[in-house]
């Protein structure tokens, strides 16, 4: 474990030390975030946060990184600086949805051709999964950056289970990618806690996501049958999905497009809604991304009866969850409506 908390250290602290710098280069180039009326800043916030992320995290594997081990991962750097790239893109000029998800298939395509991929039904099907995968995670932290400190917040719970169970089951290529990504987030949390100081921008959220879906296809359980391997990364990311999850129904209800109308329809906005504190919903939203990855735990000492059960009790839990979250919903939208005077 000592070489896992040694990454996380250095990428901590190098984050800590270099946000300020990129937060500094953002207001200089005017890369910033403009308030508007689906957003919750009242003033404009520097993006490019992401960037420290970035950095900190690749400085950290170059540091105290095997080379023998980064070596086989050329594939996932390859891939997450693609996204990184296109997300400072977006950040700096804008980009078309449709153009920025060719680019998240392009950087998934070097993931299957590098061998890192889904490996349950050997053929075809795996890599479609995988790009499903890697797409969707992507894509879930990029919406999940809503709400000062929890796409962040939420990554550094997430690398820090990855980094517990590659630890516990001897895996160091996967611990230690883990570990210098939650030293990393951890650092740029001290920064965009609310109120924040800075963004981290699809910059940020884009190579959250691929990385962490990329650590998530690397994690085995050889012990455990396939069933169980694969619902462990599935229930450490449980928070992320369902909140796409969320937003997508509730888009659809609406009749809008999922991929291109923005709102303030995610679960972090709900949460704030009910407790009246954006610090609480996100500290809340902590809170369930702990406990489900305390459930993926669990899971690498359960049998397949006892993680059935555990699957579908959470299932119950998330179904139940998004029809009350809808109906709260539904039931403010109507309220807003009664209370608007007729022209």
């Amino acid at each position: 474990m000592s070489p896992f908390l040694l990454m996380a250290a250095s990428a901590l602290i190098i984050a800590i030390g270099g946000t300020p710098l990129v937060r500094l280069a953002a207001l200089r180039l005017r890369i910033l975030d403009q308030p508007s009326g689906r957003k919750i800043h009242p003033a404009p916030i520097p993006l490019m946060g992401g960037a420290a992320i970035y950095f900190a995290f690749i400085a950290a594997l170059a540091f105290w990184g095997d080379r023998t081990y980064v070596n086989e991962v050329v594939g996932i750097f390859v891939g997450a600086t693609i996204v990184s790239l296109a997300g400072a893109l977006d950040d700096r000029r804008g980009m078309k949805s449709y153009l920025k998800l060719a680019i998240q298939l392009a950087a998934a395509a070097v993931l299957v051709v590098s061998g890192v991929q889904v490996r349950l039904f050997n053929g075809a099907l795996d890599i479609v999964l995988t790009l499903l995968w890697i797409i969707g995670i992507t894509n879930a932290f990029n919406l999940l950056d809503n709400m000062d400190g929890l796409s962040s917040g939420v990554a550094t719970i997430a690398s820090a289970f990855f980094t517990l169970l590659a630890a516990m089951s001897g895996q160091y290529l996967v611990g230690t990618m883990a570990a210098a990504l939650c030293g990393a987030c951890m650092g740029f949390l001290v920064y965009n806690w609310n109120p924040a100081r800075v963004f981290m921008g699809d910059t940020g959220s884009l190579f959250l996501g691929f990385l962490l879906a990329a650590v998530a296809i690397k994690l085995r359980f050889p012990m455990n049958s396939a069933g169980i391997t694969w619902l462990i990364p599935i229930f450490i990311l449980a928070l992320p999905i369902f909140d796409t999850t969320l937003v997508f129904v509730s888009r659809l209800r609406r009749g809008k497009n999922p991929l291109t109308t923005p709102g303030k329809d995610h679960l972090s906005h709900r949460l704030a809604l009910v407790t009246g504190s954006q610090r609480e919903a996100v500290l809340i939203c902590y809170l369930i991304a702990g406990a489900t990855g305390l459930a993926s735990v669990f899971l690498t000492q359960a049998n397949l009866q006892e993680a059935l059960g555990l699957a579908l009790a959470f299932l119950i839990l998330a179904l139940y969850a998004l029809w009350r979250l809808e109906k709260l919903a539904s039931d403010h939208e109507s309220a807003a409506s009664a209370s608007t005077p007729e022209q």
